[in-house]
């Protein structure tokens, strides 16, 4: 513990010099409410926090981020999440950004090319079936193995599986019951899917956004 604290004063420190240099009326409206235009659906990596690189203030970006950007439809916890942002923050856009270089993607890219791959459950061997990590990764391991990469080099490979999981995220998030519903009550409500390149820093739009 005593290893960490210095992480952690540090922490504080930066956070107290943030709210001194900030400006009060920022603050103030803050403290009001949010009106975020976009919900942001990422990866938990570190290297890829929505606000900096996109430039954007607290405030604007309503966030759910877990292990490889993923959106499974029977995750109470995302659909809670999407139905406050558009239901009740009404946001304009959700956005599913997946990143290059995801641990949770290479993952998957390596159970899929093993040669003792027989099921998802094997997505991480050291952990047994049941493990948080193996149930969460089973479905992207599956579209892994689906896809036709075996004439690709490595590094092709995981670029082809970061951006065909997007895909299959934008797909799940059009079939939830919020954004259909939003949909058919005319709601202005767009779904999109990028990729973040954490060697140029920039997103790309991978062009499969849907508008109800």
């Amino acid at each position: 513990m005593a290893d960490q604290l210095p992480t952690l004063s540090r922490l504080l420190v930066q956070n107290a010099t943030w709210a001194r240099d900030v400006k009060p009326d920022f603050l103030e409206q803050s403290a009001r409410g949010q009106q975020p235009h976009t919900l942001w659906i990422g990866c938990s990596d570190s290297r890829v926090p929505e606000s900096v690189i996109t430039n954007s203030r607290p405030g604007d970006i309503f966030v759910h981020r877990n292990i490889a950007n993923q959106l499974h439809l029977d995750d109470i916890n995302v659909l809670s999440v999407i139905a406050y942002a558009v239901d009740y923050l009404h946001v304009q856009h959700v956005v599913v950004v997946g990143h290059s270089e995801c641990g949770g993607a290479a993952a998957c890219l390596g159970a899929a090319q093993s040669l003792n791959y027989t099921g998802p459950s094997q997505t991480v061997p050291d952990h047994p079936a049941d493990h948080p990590l193996n149930v969460w990764l089973a479905p992207l391991t599956e579209l892994v193995a689906s896809l036709n990469i075996s004439t690709l080099d490595k590094k092709e490979a995981l670029a082809l599986v970061v951006e065909e999981n997007v895909r299959r995220q934008v797909d799940n998030l059009s079939q939830t019951p919020t954004v259909k519903h939003a949909w058919e009550r005319g709601q202005k409500v767009s779904i999109h899917g990028w990729v973040y390149d954490l060697s140029t820093g920039l997103l790309k739009d991978l062009e499969i956004s849907r508008t109800g």
